[in-house]
């Protein structure tokens, strides 16, 4: 053997040591931190000026309910322990300023608009109850108030119409517990094996069949994780018309296709042997099928967004600043997620943009189910927006912001973390080209748009908001439904109603319908409403006269009135359908932002129905009318406890007025029918279930705007691609090789509940 050879094997292997050694510490030492760029810079008068649409302070709520209590010269019971026969504070919110006063102020230098509080007041305890809306003011020292009840609605709104608060349900709970199941004690120990903790209750609503009803079903579960999915097959039906507890009463009782007059005939039926009993095997707290525990181990982590150079975008109180885009948001009690004053490039495109209304529909041949039809503004999308949650709800590193709200109690409540806000990279271009032909080069922009959201939480519904801003001057608004489906004890025809899910357990059809209110100023408050489409035309072809071509025309049409500008859920709407400004761009043509929706909605109720009206904005794909201080929505938080008698019936909006060069809103509507199917369970996934609609700039720029995005990639076959200057994208292995700074994750959801 060469005596040379170990030598050269043992320097060998050292060579080998020390590569092996440099490697594993460079992968064992931690990446520099993520440096932020300065902030984004904003100009003070746009923030402060953001402030006249801002949310009430718990402070300023604080302040009117004290002026109220001192002012109003009658006792005022807490709403959080409030009988049906007392007087009590119900909600206070912002009373948002008329338009032409903000916009005296926001464009002419005009006083700022007083700030005023909207309080909602239950008046249980007179000879005529009612409920009163007061405007009161001014904030933060509140020294008037003005009662604009009749002012708003034409009368008085009557006391039946109030929607429930949480101490009724709190009372009706009691009830059913003392009085409406001491009746039947042995039936249901025997069949539930009852103990008063065990069983949970949905409500359903409309209370009856006619103005002044309040008679309630009561449809019962399992109480574990997930009781949506877990009926039991008893409902029952509670009148609680009176003002006085004592006298609430079982109107009817429900069990397994069977109905009975009260619980004291069912105890004596099951006595007696004349019930067919079906028992439901008991489930486990976590709820077993309906848990949303995973069932498989967590494994390697799911991608995670960060911005290597901190945030792009700012948000200062109310106000958002992102590229060419700024707008103010609130959230109203009621309807959850507003924008108001939204710009782009500096100039206001649209003035209000907020969701209105979200109402289901239910189909079952169980009592609670078939009469189901929820309008989910009277509970509340704003009183209900839930904590998100970091990393799931929302990315991680978003901005996340607080809410208050007053309703339900004396006290305000902070919703910690109850909207997002961040910059999210859809992980597709916004608009591309590869050049093979005559020149060679790629050009392309990456498609990173601002969200905004928030998420109600309303019973066994989860709504994803969502507000979208493009690089290209468009914006959009969605929602995304998931939670738990809502469910019937399956028995007899069931399945003509839905599909089983479970052993006992049918997922009820119902349909979702959401509406939205969108105050466009395209290029000024004035604006018309244009329909541009294509039809075919027959023609000779020039060269070949014995040829025939059928070619697409472009088809115009200004729609002049409010009737015409009324489109009905099932009718053919004109493909592009916009506002168009009083302003031209460079060649020509009306400078213009388009409507486009995106719904599977079917009919919402047939027409003929005694409850119809009060959803009558459910007629309409969308409806465009002239805006109005004194319509402000398109429903009522009041029309849900009286559809019959609406508040506000949005099909009076529409009585043909002329629509040509107004201040013009439009009103939209999409929907999609929801058949609960196995995959449901353990609840309803967001794929497939969103809707929504975009607003498009339509010649309302000379170009795409987004062509003097930062985020722009153009480079051709001659260029070196490697060089940061020529292809910025040759950059993030410097730019991006950084590690963020996860703030410790946080949840406060389940406080102070």
């Amino acid at each position: 053997m060469n005596p040379k050879l170990p030598y050269v094997l043992l320097v060998g292997a050292a060579v080998i040591i020390f590569i092996l050694s440099c490697v594993l510490l460079s992968r064992g030492r931690r990446s520099p931190s993520c440096e932020s760029q300065p902030s984004v810079v904003e100009k003070t008068g746009s923030t402060s000026q953001s402030l006249v649409f801002a949310d009430l302070t718990p402070e300023e709520m604080s302040q009117v309910v004290r002026y109220l209590q001192g002012n109003l010269g009658v006792p005022l019971v807490d709403a959080s322990r409030a009988k049906p026969s007392d007087n009590c504070i119900a909600s206070v919110d912002l009373q948002v300023p008329a338009k032409a006063e903000v916009l005296r102020f926001l464009d002419a230098g005009g006083a700022r608009p007083a700030r005023e509080a909207l309080a909602v007041l239950y008046f249980g305890n007179q000879a005529d109850p009612n409920i009163t809306e007061y405007v009161v003011g001014p904030l933060p020292v509140p020294a008037y108030h003005r009662d604009v009840t009749v002012q708003k609605y034409g009368g008085k709104v009557p006391y039946h119409r109030r929607p429930m608060l949480g101490s009724e349900y709190k009372q009706l709970g009691v009830f059913l517990e003392k009085v409406a199941f001491a009746a039947a004690p042995t039936f249901l120990q025997e069949v539930f094996e009852y103990d008063r903790t065990n069983v949970a209750f949905q409500t359903t609503v409309p209370h009856g069949f006619q103005s002044g009803d309040r008679v309630t079903w009561f449809v019962l579960f399992q109480n574990v994780s997930g009781f949506f999915v877990h009926p039991v097959g008893l409902e029952v039906l509670v009148d609680h018309s009176s003002l006085d507890i004592s006298q609430w009463a079982v109107s009817r009782v429900f069990y397994n296709g069977q109905y009975y007059r009260d619980m004291v005939q069912l105890e004596s039926a099951y006595v007696q042997g004349r019930i067919s009993v079906e028992k439901v095997r008991k489930a486990p707290w976590e709820g077993d099928f309906s848990s949303m525990k995973p069932r498989a181990p967590a494994a390697a982590l799911f991608p995670v967004q960060f911005e290597p150079q901190g945030p792009r975008y700012s948000v200062r109180n109310n106000h958002v600043l992102f590229q060419a885009w700024s707008f103010a948001f609130g959230m109203s009690v009621s309807t959850g997620l507003r924008l108001f004053d939204i710009r782009h490039k500096g100039e206001r495109v649209a003035y209000e943009i907020s969701v209105q209304e979200a109402l289901s529909v239910y189909g079952s041949n169980c009592p609670g189910g078939m009469s189901t039809r929820y309008m989910d503004g009277s509970f509340g999308l704003g009183r209900y927006s839930s904590p998100l949650v970091r990393g799931v709800d929302c990315p991680y590193l978003a901005t996340y912001v607080d809410t208050h709200s007053l309703s339900d109690s004396a006290r305000p409540r902070k919703r910690k973390a109850s909207v997002c806000i961040f910059e999210q990279n859809l992980g597709s271009p916004l608009r591309r080209h590869y050049s093979n032909l005559q020149s060679l080069y790629y050009g392309g922009l990456v498609n990173s748009a601002l969200v905004v959201r928030s998420i109600a939480t309303v019973g066994n519904y989860d709504y994803v908001w969502d507000f979208i801003f493009y690089q290209n001057g468009a914006m959009e608004g969605k929602v995304q439904a998931t939670g738990y489906p809502s469910s019937s004890f399956l028995h007899g025809d069931g399945l003509r109603y839905g599909n089983r899910l479970w052993e006992h357990t049918l997922g009820t059809i119902h349909t979702h319908f959401v509406n939205y209110k969108v105050d466009l100023d395209v290029g000024g408050v004035k604006n018309s409403l244009v329909a541009h489409d294509m039809a075919f035309e027959m023609t000779r072809a020039p060269w070949s006269p014995e040829q025939q071509i059928e070619r697409p025309r472009l088809t115009k049409k200004v729609l002049d009135t409010e009737d015409q500008a009324a489109f009905r859920l099932q009718s053919k709407m004109p493909r592009y359908i916009y506002f168009a400004a009083n302003s031209k761009n460079k060649w020509g043509h009306q400078r213009g932002y388009r409507i486009q929706i995106t719904s599977f909605a079917g009919d919402h109720i047939p027409e003929a129905s005694s409850m119809e009206r009060a959803i009558s904005w459910a007629r309409y794909q969308l409806a465009v009318t002239r805006r109005k201080e004194e319509e402000p929505t398109s429903t009522s938080i009041y029309n849900q406890n009286d559809p019959w008698t609406p508040t506000v019936a949005f099909a009076d909006f529409i009585n043909n007025e002329t629509i040509t060069n107004e201040d013009l809103v439009a009103w939209i509507t999409a929907g999609f029918l929801h058949i609960p199917h196995s995959e449901d369970i353990p609840n309803t996934v967001t794929v497939g279930n969103s809707v929504g609609f975009l607003l498009r700039p339509y010649n309302y720029y000379d170009l795409d705007p987004s062509i003097y995005s930062h985020d722009g990639v153009f480079f051709t076959s001659e260029q070196d691609i490697t060089v940061c200057e020529i292809n910025p994208l040759a950059c993030l292995p410097k730019t991006a090789s950084c590690l963020p700074n996860f703030p410790p994750f946080t949840f406060d959801g389940f406080q102070n509940m």
